[in-house]
């Protein structure tokens, strides 16, 4: 029963990030512009061009596939950690400061990753030896 969770966890982790990329590489949903002027206007204006999205989704996919995959699971969390912590922090520098933070599905990615690099410790913690 205890081997249960982390693999339910891991799954959830990596079809979110599955899910997001897939929709922005192939194009599968047209994303609303931001509010012309507004920091995250300039941001997308700034990135979207350049392929840097689509280089960010390329991790998300990879790291999505591998945190599913419970012998890659810590690889994926390693590819997956920048990833999140540019999310959070466009959210809350970015985006609506700390109430945007509160974004149910931002929550649920910051809870599934804690909780797999809390099962995970023990490996990653061979990393700073």
């Amino acid at each position: 029963m205890k081997k249960y969770p982390p693999i339910i966890a891991g799954i959830l982790l990596g079809l979110l990030f599955i899910m997001s990329a897939v929709v922005v590489l192939f194009n599968l949903v047209k994303m609303p512009p931001p509010p012309e002027g507004s920091p995250a206007a300039m941001f997308f204006g700034a990135f979207g061009p350049t392929g840097y999205l689509t280089f960010v989704k390329i991790f998300e996919l990879v790291g999505g596939l591998f945190v599913m995959i419970p012998r890659l699971r810590n690889f994926g969390l390693l590819l997956l950690g920048p990833v999140i912590v540019n999310i959070v922090a466009f959210h809350v520098f970015i985006g609506g400061g700390f109430k945007d933070f509160l974004n149910p599905m931002l929550l649920i990615i910051i809870v599934l990753s804690l909780y797999l690099l809390w099962v995970g410790r023990k490996n990653f913690a061979r990393l700073l030896n």
